[in-house]
């Protein structure tokens, strides 16, 4: 059998997802032939790892000046992005002008414009872009997708969905590229499009307007001096320097093996601080964000997310015109231990799904977690680009440019509302397909 061959742009910590199943449980079907980075160091970090781990062969490696020599000398059939995501497009555009497929990282892009660029190289090459959504996999939101596809609640109306960021993840968007809406475009755009694509997928819809509020209320240098915080603000980053007794907030590249390789070493190469102080000026994103979306089959949503929580985890309703869906997931809570030192409340990782017809009695849908990353979630999707024979998806978990441009777009219609203080067309921004109603129409 002949191996899909697999070159890979971006070795930042993402990468482990993709680069890792490659050379390990997918090695008869799929070959890694190249690595491309602005840090030499970072590739030579993967590489190192891959040999001691897995005794895994060494491949070339190029600078991101060189992409398309990589491309021409490695001949692969398809290019994984897993870089910061305003460069998605970037590399995605380059990869399809020379012919090969791409296998992107979410969010597809940033805004619509890079958006646009990548529906043009497509519709010109004839080539195909994946966008991957692991959380579609996740054992919860595949069963709220089933019991809606049920009929059991009826038609969907509305659907109402909180995020909640803990005050460890959360608080690393602002230490890292994220806090900058240029590369990211902010949580609305990095983090949501999670959460949007979930609502496209659930209700089978394509979104057509949205209204956004949203602010800095936690993060930033002047929020800490307004809580009186000031001592937390006195250093631009962490590592290497003298930070303010029991800082919760505190990360040490030093103290970890893989962020020391992997940031830290790689520095004066790559010129990327990884873990600046988040009550620092110069933060452009949000930390707390809230819209209104309106679907082209009159299905409306609410959405807020918000990046300082005690908790994390999601709170979900679905209400049909015969019932209403209910759906929960607890992640981790951020504490401090009697030294005032961060960690994980080892809590568990907890989902919950209930049922509650018009006219009857509620009940709860058991929820079948799986082994590995994100409740087993990221093993199917490894499996799905990997595997010579993936298993059918009946449930179209699978995502093209269009259905991965769809979520980003909410964001980027979001960050254009709370700019402009107006609610903006989705269609004015970039026209999704517009003779299709429903989502699944969408490649």
């Amino acid at each position: 059998m002949k191996k899909r061959r697999f070159a890979i742009v971006g070795t930042g910590a993402r990468v482990t997802m993709f680069l890792d199943p490659i050379v390990t449980k997918f090695s008869d079907s799929s070959l890694l032939v190249g690595l491309c980075d602005a840090s030499p160091r970072r590739m030579r970090y993967h590489l190192e790892r891959i040999a001691r781990d897995y005794s895994a062969a060494g491949v070339p490696t190029y600078s991101p000046e060189n992409f398309e020599r990589m491309i021409t000398e490695q001949k692969p059939d398809a290019v994984i992005v897993c870089t910061p995501d305003s460069s998605h497009h970037e590399y995605i555009v380059r990869a399809l002008a020379l012919g090969v497929d791409v296998i992107s990282e979410k969010p597809l892009t940033t805004d619509s414009e890079k958006c646009g660029a990548i529906f043009e190289a497509v519709r010109r090459s004839g080539r195909s872009v994946r966008t991957t959504f692991n959380c579609r996999w996740i054992p919860g939101p595949t069963k709220v997708r089933e019991t809606i596809a049920s009929g059991v609640i009826g038609a969907v109306k509305h659907v109402q969905f909180e995020y909640m960021l803990n005050t460890r993840h959360g608080a690393d968007y602002f230490r890292r590229w994220h806090s900058q809406k240029d590369v990211s475009g902010g949580l609305l755009v990095h983090k949501s499009t999670h959460h949007f694509d979930l609502i496209n997928w659930w209700v089978d819809s394509i979104p057509s307007r949205v209204f956004a509020m949203g602010d800095l209320y936690f993060f930033g240098k002047q929020n800490a001096l307004n809580r009186g915080a000031e001592a937390l603000t006195r250093y631009d980053r962490y590592t290497g320097v003298e930070v303010a007794p029991g800082d919760p907030f505190k990360l040490d590249l030093a103290e970890d093996d893989r962020l020391r390789a992997l940031y830290l070493e790689a520095e004066e190469e790559s010129g990327y601080i990884r873990d600046r102080n988040v009550f620092r000026d110069g933060i452009d994103i949000e930390d707390s964000m809230s819209l209104l979306i309106k679907y082209r089959s009159s299905v409306t949503a609410s959405y807020t997310l918000n990046a300082f929580c005690p908790i994390e985890g999601l709170n979900v309703t679905i209400s049909g015109d015969g019932g209403r869906i209910e759906y929960m997931e607890r992640k981790a809570s951020h504490v401090l231990d009697s030294n005032g030192k961060p960690e994980i409340d080892p809590s568990g990782y907890r989902m919950a799904l209930r049922v509650i017809p018009l006219f009857s009695h509620g009940y709860d849908v058991p929820i079948d977690l799986k082994e590995g990353g994100h409740g087993g979630s990221d093993l199917l999707v490894q499996e799905q680009i990997f595997s010579a024979t993936p298993q059918p998806d009946h449930l179209g978990r699978n995502a093209g440019h269009e259905q991965g441009a769809a979520s980003l777009l909410i964001g980027a219609a979001a960050n254009r509302s709370i700019k402009t203080g107006l609610p903006v067309d989705i269609d004015h921004l970039l026209p999704l397909n517009p003779c299709a109603r429903q989502f699944s129409e969408l490649i």
